[in-house]
Formats: structure tokens, sequence, C-alpha cells
């Protein structure tokens, strides 16, 4: 009898506790939400409701004051950074040199990693197209170069300090449209913030607003005499600061065209701060124009489209933008003069500061010869912050 007593005091209680586990539950949502009104389920089939779910609100880092109340905001800018490979061609060059670095994709930045980390904001020109399957369009079959790389080399880019990259050039298309939108999906998956000419970067930093646009010229310099100053104004009303990268002028040119020095004064006439260019393969001069940068052509950078160029310099620009109350106030610059290879023999796409005078003072000499045409060429070149 005793016995049967008590299996059903034990009956009584497992029937009980899932109606206590209840109520401990309710207990918890007390702590986080509204004591009062414990959560609605959905009933069965019905879709939530995504307005009712409050968004987790994102810190906002404290922006770094100087000691005059400004923020000073450093920002990098590097040349092409085109990787994997050349599908027209049966040359294995990247994937070997790969291999021999332990299949580390972060190999490509390993010699500027520490530079990209300690500024706000590094943007790179990614030249080629990221995407596992890819088809060839009928108008890029005759082409002699097809740049595809796997998405996951993507990683690269944040893993070492890269926040940006643009992507309007020459070969974003060389897959199509799907080449396109993969390229722009594998970027976002790992938190690279894009920029093509249909989609403008935005990027906030301490509490600085920054846009930046992309473009490429070639054919099409009447309608971006129109489109760009367009753009570039609607963006400077709602940003702090304007970037615009252009993918410009001609292979192996040293020195900017007509075309690209008035589209560029142009651009910062209409409110950009700073602009950009690359696809010349060659280093250009920088213009100071109504106070603001226009730096013609930063080369090639980590380059996986020959093992042995015949230049193989490029430059790492940067700039601090000093802003108070909305506005700049200043915004000095300084070069880091690279080769795009640790090797001096031969291309291994890892790009490498010069340390060697002689090999510094010929970027700069470079520079300063191919600029004697322009009115608006820099006076130097520093090599650190002034």
């Amino acid at each position: 009898m005793r016995k049967l007593a008590f299996l059903m005091i034990l009956a009584l209680l497992c029937l009980a506790l899932p109606f206590a586990c209840a109520e401990e539950e309710i207990s918890y949502g007390e702590l986080f939400g509204d004591p009062a009104t414990p959560a609605q389920l959905p009933s069965a089939g019905a879709q939530p409701a995504q307005e009712q779910m409050a968004p987790t609100p994102v810190p906002t880092a404290t922006p770094r004051l100087e000691g005059d109340g400004s923020v000073l905001l450093t920002i990098t800018a590097v040349g092409d950074v085109t990787i994997g490979r050349n599908v027209q061609s049966s040359s294995t060059i990247f994937a070997k040199e790969l291999k021999r670095q332990d299949d580390d994709i972060n190999f490509i930045f390993r010699n500027v990693k520490d530079i990209f980390a300690q500024d706000d904001i590094t943007i790179v020109n990614f030249e080629g197209v990221l995407a596992e399957d890819y088809s060839i369009p009928s108008k890029k079959r005759n082409n002699s170069f097809l740049f595809l790389a796997p998405t996951a080399y993507a990683q690269a880019l944040p893993d070492n300090g890269v926040e940006i990259a643009t992507i309007e050039n020459n070969h974003i298309d060389d897959f199509g449209d799907d080449g396109r939108a993969s390229t722009q999906q594998a970027l976002a998956d790992v938190g690279v913030t894009w920029s093509d000419e249909y989609h403008m970067a935005e990027y906030e930093t301490q509490g600085v607003k920054v846009a930046v646009l992309s473009y490429k010229t070639f054919d099409y310099y009447d309608t971006l005499y129109t489109k760009v100053p367009a753009e570039v104004a609607a963006a400077k009303a709602n940003h702090d600061l304007v970037i615009v990268a252009f993918h410009w002028g001609a292979e192996k040119d040293y020195a900017p065209n007509a075309n690209q020095q008035k589209l560029g004064r142009m651009t910062i006439d209409a409110g950009a701060d700073l602009v950009i260019g690359h696809h010349s393969h060659r280093i250009n001069p920088i213009e100071k124009y109504n106070g603001k940068y226009i730096v013609y052509s930063l080369g090639n950078f980590s380059f996986a489209g020959n093992n042995k160029p015949d230049d193989m310099s490029t430059f790492i620009f940067q700039t601090r933008f000093r802003i108070k109350n909305g506005e700049i106030i200043a915004n000095p610059f300084r070069i880091i003069p690279c080769r795009i290879s640790s090797k001096t023999d031969y291309n291994d796409f890892a790009p490498t500061p010069y340390t060697a005078e002689l090999q510094i003072s010929n970027v700069i000499k470079t520079m300063q010869n191919n600029s004697k045409k322009l009115p608006y060429a820099v006076d130097s070149y520093p090599l650190d912050w002034e």
C-alpha cells in the first residue's frame, strides 16, 4: 500500500514538472523583456513579424579627439589586386606560389599588413572575379586575360586590414553579370564594403561618414563628365568625406592624358575630397588641385597577371584628414614606395616596401619626371608625415 501511494505521488510530480519549468522560463523572459507581457508565439504556419524584432544596437566607437578637438582619419590606398588565375592561359603561376606558401592566401599581404592595420580605412582596387563556376560571355572570348579566383580568397582582405574594395574595372565583367554578382557577394560575406559604378560604398569610422564611388572610363568620358559631378555632389551632401576611384588611362602610361586631367579636376570641383586612380600598371604623378589630391595611378599592387613584369615598382598612398566641426582643416599625405614582389628576380605577388635609398629615390624621380606637364603637380613626395 505504501508502495502504491509512493508511485501515485511520483506520477503527480512528473505531471507538475513541465508547468514548473514553464513558469521558470517566463521568469527568464522578465529579465530581458516586459515583465507584464510574456512573448506571444506565432500560430502554426504564420510567419514571424520581422518588425517586432528590435535590432541589436551596434556600439559606436568614441572618436579619438586630438588636442584641438579635431578627428584625425588615416586613409590608405593601393592599386590593382589581381589574384587567382587567368582562365585563358594554362599557366598556374599564382597556384604554384600559393602552394609554396602552404596554401595560405594571406601571404599576398604579409609585408604590408602592419601598415594596413594602423590606419582607419584601407582601399584596394580588386581587379578580377571571385566565383566557383563561370561562363565566358561571347564578347570576352577573344580576350587574352580573364581573371578568376575562388570566393574563399576574399578572406585575405579583412584578414589583413582592408575595409573597402573598388571593383569597377575592366575585369569585373570577365564572366558576365553572374561573375559580378558573385564577387559582390563574396566581398560582402567577409565584411568588405565594395563599390562599383552602380553602388556607392558607405563606411563610418571615428564618427566620420565616408562615401567611395568608383568608375571605369575608357570610351565613356563624355557621359562621365556629366554623371560623375552629379553623383559626387549628391554623395557629398550626406557624407563628411567623398573619395572617387577611377580605372582610367592607357596601359603602360606613366602620366595622365588630357581626359583624365579634366575628369579628375571636375570631380574635385564637384566636392570630392580625394581622387585615386589605377589601370595603367604604372605609377603616375600626384596633383594637388584646389587643396585636394588627385593620385593619377597607384600602379599594380598584388598582380598575378605576370611573373616578370618589366616594371615592378608601386607605392602606397596615405593621407590624414583632420576634421573639425564637419570641415577638413588639413590633409597631409605621404607615400611608401614598394616593389610588387618580395623577390627581385620574379614576381611572387607579395608587395614589399623598399628599404634601399636608391629604389625609393627612383620611385620619386619617376613621378617627378612625369609631372612636368601637370600644372598642379605636388612639389614633393614626403616619405613621412609632415
